[in-house]
Protein backbone atom coordinates (compact mmCIF):
# COMPACT_ATOMS: atom_id res chain seq x y z
CA UNK A 1 0.00 0.00 0.00
CA UNK A 2 1.64 3.37 -0.66
CA UNK A 3 1.12 5.97 1.96
CA UNK A 4 0.25 9.54 2.05
CA UNK A 5 3.51 11.72 2.91
CA UNK A 6 1.85 13.26 5.97
CA UNK A 7 1.30 9.66 7.45
CA UNK A 8 4.51 8.52 6.47
CA UNK A 9 5.73 11.41 8.68
CA UNK A 10 3.73 11.12 11.82
CA UNK A 11 5.49 7.33 11.60
CA UNK A 12 9.02 8.35 10.93
CA UNK A 13 8.60 11.20 14.00
CA UNK A 14 6.84 8.62 16.30
CA UNK A 15 8.95 5.82 15.69
CA UNK A 16 12.21 6.84 17.80
CA UNK A 17 10.01 7.18 20.93
CA UNK A 18 8.66 3.62 20.13
CA UNK A 19 9.84 0.20 21.55
CA UNK A 20 9.38 -2.21 17.90
CA UNK A 21 10.11 -5.59 18.22
CA UNK A 22 10.55 -8.58 16.01
CA UNK A 23 7.37 -11.66 15.21
CA UNK A 24 10.16 -14.10 17.07
CA UNK A 25 10.34 -11.51 19.82
CA UNK A 26 7.12 -11.20 20.46
CA UNK A 27 6.22 -15.00 20.56
CA UNK A 28 9.15 -15.04 23.39
CA UNK A 29 7.42 -12.16 25.09
CA UNK A 30 4.08 -13.70 25.08
CA UNK A 31 5.10 -16.57 25.82
CA UNK A 32 6.57 -16.14 28.87
CA UNK A 33 3.88 -13.49 30.16
CA UNK A 34 0.80 -15.10 30.03
CA UNK A 35 -0.82 -11.60 31.22
CA UNK A 36 0.97 -10.15 28.49
CA UNK A 37 -1.76 -8.65 25.89
CA UNK A 38 -1.67 -9.05 21.89
CA UNK A 39 -3.26 -5.94 20.94
CA UNK A 40 -4.83 -5.58 17.15
CA UNK A 41 -5.54 -1.96 16.76
CA UNK A 42 -6.45 -2.32 12.98
CA UNK A 43 -10.24 -1.53 11.79
CA UNK A 44 -13.53 -3.37 12.38
CA UNK A 45 -13.28 -5.32 8.72
CA UNK A 46 -9.73 -5.76 8.87
CA UNK A 47 -10.22 -7.62 12.40
CA UNK A 48 -13.63 -9.42 11.13
CA UNK A 49 -11.53 -10.41 7.87
CA UNK A 50 -8.67 -12.13 10.26
CA UNK A 51 -6.48 -12.31 13.31
CA UNK A 52 -4.35 -13.68 15.77
CA UNK A 53 -6.13 -16.15 17.58
CA UNK A 54 -5.19 -14.67 20.88
CA UNK A 55 -4.97 -11.16 19.94
CA UNK A 56 -8.01 -8.57 21.31
CA UNK A 57 -9.37 -5.70 19.69
CA UNK A 58 -9.62 -1.99 20.09
CA UNK A 59 -9.07 0.24 16.43
CA UNK A 60 -6.95 2.86 16.70
CA UNK A 61 -9.87 4.92 16.38
CA UNK A 62 -11.05 4.57 19.41
CA UNK A 63 -7.91 3.45 21.43
CA UNK A 64 -7.67 7.25 23.27
CA UNK A 65 -11.25 6.82 24.54
CA UNK A 66 -11.19 2.99 25.79
CA UNK A 67 -7.55 1.68 26.43
CA UNK A 68 -7.89 2.26 30.18
CA UNK A 69 -11.12 0.57 30.00
CA UNK A 70 -9.80 -2.42 28.30
CA UNK A 71 -6.52 -2.08 30.11
CA UNK A 72 -6.23 -0.31 32.97
CA UNK A 73 -3.08 -1.57 34.76
CA UNK A 74 -0.80 1.26 33.19
CA UNK A 75 2.49 -1.18 33.23
CA UNK A 76 0.94 -3.98 31.38
CA UNK A 77 3.02 -5.65 29.12
CA UNK A 78 1.24 -4.87 25.44
CA UNK A 79 1.93 -5.96 21.82
CA UNK A 80 0.68 -3.83 19.39
CA UNK A 81 -0.19 -4.74 15.65
CA UNK A 82 -1.61 -3.25 12.95
CA UNK A 83 -1.80 -4.17 8.87
CA UNK A 84 2.23 -3.14 8.11
CA UNK A 85 3.79 -2.15 11.69
CA UNK A 86 3.01 1.71 10.84
CA UNK A 87 -0.57 2.23 12.85
CA UNK A 88 1.01 0.48 15.82
CA UNK A 89 3.54 2.41 16.32
CA UNK A 90 1.40 5.78 16.47
CA UNK A 91 -0.50 3.71 18.55
CA UNK A 92 2.10 2.72 20.99
CA UNK A 93 3.30 6.40 21.42
CA UNK A 94 -0.39 7.52 21.95
CA UNK A 95 -0.43 4.74 25.02
CA UNK A 96 2.63 5.96 25.99
CA UNK A 97 1.89 9.65 26.64
CA UNK A 98 -1.21 8.15 28.16
CA UNK A 99 1.32 6.61 30.40
CA UNK A 100 1.33 2.86 29.75
CA UNK A 101 5.25 1.95 30.27
CA UNK A 102 5.46 -1.76 28.51
CA UNK A 103 4.00 -1.48 25.04
CA UNK A 104 6.14 -2.46 22.43
CA UNK A 105 5.07 -2.50 18.57
CA UNK A 106 5.05 -5.45 16.11
CA UNK A 107 7.36 -4.87 12.84
CA UNK A 108 5.24 -5.85 9.70
CA UNK A 109 2.40 -6.34 11.38
CA UNK A 110 -0.70 -8.45 10.42
CA UNK A 111 1.32 -9.27 7.41
CA UNK A 112 4.26 -10.63 9.50
CA UNK A 113 1.72 -12.43 11.69
CA UNK A 114 0.32 -14.43 8.51
CA UNK A 115 3.74 -15.04 6.97
CA UNK A 116 4.91 -16.02 10.01
CA UNK A 117 2.45 -18.41 10.59
CA UNK A 118 0.89 -17.19 13.89
CA UNK A 119 -2.21 -19.03 15.29
CA UNK A 120 -4.98 -17.47 13.27
CA UNK A 121 -8.20 -17.03 14.31
CA UNK A 122 -11.35 -16.37 11.45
Amino acid sequence: MQHSPGFLKLVNEAQPRVHEITLEQARAQLAANPQAVLLDVREDHEWAAGHAAQAIHLGKGILERDLETMIPYKGAEIVMYCGGGFRSVLTCDVAQKMGYTNVASLIGGYKALTTGKWLMAE
